[in-house]
């Protein structure tokens, strides 16, 4: 029942869709414009820099919160990889938009930010860097699932930690599933390309 709480908690507090909350400020439904995504490019694109920056910072940190308090009551191991993952699963599926959400980057780099520092820093200009050269969001995003993925083998982390790493890339990729076949199709859209706003 313990497992259960602490999980169904760290869900919940993924679940908490920054990008909805922020978007109805402007009034504007983030899920009806742009990609329909909630995330902070599909905010970049619809309101521009500043909520975006606001959404970002809060979806990277509310994954990273999760563990952190799961850590300072003891959880460690293959339940924090949980906690983790239950995160992420929240901010993809979230609780309060009926199981809809976002695609889980900000949330799974916030979760490794605080769960392994230093794999997480390693991660992010890695992933940021082919963001700025293709100018593709999604090539960046699971360009950074797969750089976590391998250097957590490579640095010889536990294999929980492994696990969980992957499981969070795996994610990454089923959410961008749809971005893959634009890209192979020449159709995604490029960073900085802003979306119409109807009414705004």
């Amino acid at each position: 029942m313990e497992v259960f709480l602490v999980l169904l908690l760290s869900y919940l507090f993924g679940s908490i869709p920054a990008g909805v909350l922020v978007a109805r400020t402007y009034g504007v439904d983030i899920q009806k414009v742009g990609s329909g995504n909630i995330g902070a490019t599909n905010v970049l694109r619809t309101l521009g820099p500043g909520p975006a920056l606001v959404v970002a910072f809060f979806d990277v940190f509310k994954g990273g919160l999760a563990v952190l308090i799961a850590r300072a009551v003891g959880v460690e191991g293959w339940l924090l990889g949980g906690v983790a993952l239950a995160a992420v699963l929240g901010h993809n599926y979230s609780l309060f938009l009926g199981f809809r959400g976002g695609k889980g980057v900000a949330t799974s780099f916030g979760t490794l930010l605080f769960l392994d520092p230093v794999l997480a820093l390693w991660t992010f200009p890695i992933g940021v860097s082919v963001m700025l050269i293709t100018r593709y969001v999604s090539a960046g995003s699971m360009a950074g699932g797969v750089t976590a993925s391998v250097l957590a083998l490579a640095l010889g982390r536990p294999f929980w930690e492994v696990v969980t790493v992957f499981l969070m890339a795996a994610l990454i990729f089923w959410t961008h599933r749809e971005n893959l076949k634009r890209l192979q199709e020449g159709t995604e859209r490029r960073l900085g390309e802003k979306v119409e706003v109807k009414g705004a």
